[in-house]
């Protein structure tokens, strides 16, 4: 006897669990990027993660500030900046300023693959430069090593607290006295006087930025009060018109002396005063006041 066919669909292996994620994997021979569970896997922020992964996928020298991700990725500065200081934190980044030969300050970015490690040049990269000092580890032991990718490098101006407006740091200092907890470093505050000095230049008073910076704060930072003060100059206001001319005001005739009485009064030309008129136009009321 034939065999009897069945055109049924063959049933999920006895294995195959019955709740949650089923992987359906395809072997990848290109175009791929290897991420340890340990970073897949983290607890917290989905933006910190995807940041991360992102960073892993770029090749070498691509450009990671806060900007370039910012414009790759839909959440807004803030969240940006926090998931880097979270990365930075954990070990995972890390951010190095060098001087140049040509004595310009650069911030050149390492990120790991594996918190820990030493910087090796990068063998889909560039040769790297002369190997600087070893980064500095995150406190703990039993680390293992792992390949260090240097994915950035962006020349930055040094800048001093003293060549920034005193006026405007003069604003952002002050706001400590509002809300204690808006303490600014220097880098921070040169950062922000620009954005200071152009609401000045506005005519906005040091009173009224102070008010617009530190009104309806949260109750609790979720980011560097820096972050929300940049937040909130991003927009320059509109410069204030200029003041309304003054009207001008009416001329005032000269003094003249009257030629009956002598008396002073004020009318453009030589003449008589008014009661002096009065009296050569016949009005008798006021010929018999003045009788």
């Amino acid at each position: 006897m034939a065999d009897s066919q069945s055109n049924a669909r063959l049933r999920a292996d006895a294995g195959a669990p019955t709740t949650g994620v089923i992987h359906v994997r395809t072997r990848l021979t290109a175009d791929f990027t290897v991420v340890a569970n340990a970073l897949a896997q983290r607890r917290g922020s989905a933006v910190t993660v995807g940041v991360a992964v992102y960073i892993l996928s770029l090749p070498s020298g691509t450009p990671v500030s806060i900007a370039a991700l910012c414009a790759h990725f839909t959440e807004g500065e803030i969240l940006i900046s926090r998931a880097l200081r979270e990365l930075e934190a954990a070990g995972y980044l890390e951010r190095r300023r060098e001087r140049t030969p040509s004595g310009q300050i650069r911030t050149r970015t390492y990120f790991y693959d594996v918190p820990g490690g030493t910087p090796d040049p990068d063998p889909d990269g560039p040769p790297e430069p002369p190997a600087p000092p070893r980064p500095r580890k995150p406190s703990g032991a039993g680390r293992t090593p792992g390949v260090s990718v240097s994915v950035a490098a962006r020349e930055e101006p040094s800048a001093a607290l003293a060549d920034a407006d005193p006026g405007a740091v003069a604003v952002l200092a002050a706001l400590r006295h509002v809300d204690p907890r808006l303490v600014l470093s220097e880098r921070e505050a040169v950062r922000l006087a620009p954005a200071v000095t152009a609401w000045l230049a506005a005519g906005v008073a040091p009173g009224q930025i102070t008010r617009t910076l530190t009104a309806g704060l949260p109750d609790r930072f979720l980011t560097r009060p820096a972050g929300i003060l940049a937040f909130r100059l991003r927009e320059t206001p509109l410069p204030a018109p200029p003041p309304p001319e003054p009207l001008g005001r009416p001329a005032v005739p000269p003094l003249q002396t009257c030629d009956d009485c002598d008396r002073a009064f004020r009318a453009p030309r030589p003449g008589h005063c008014r009661d002096c008129r009065e009296r050569r136009t016949g009005d008798p009321l006021r010929a018999r006041a003045a009788g």
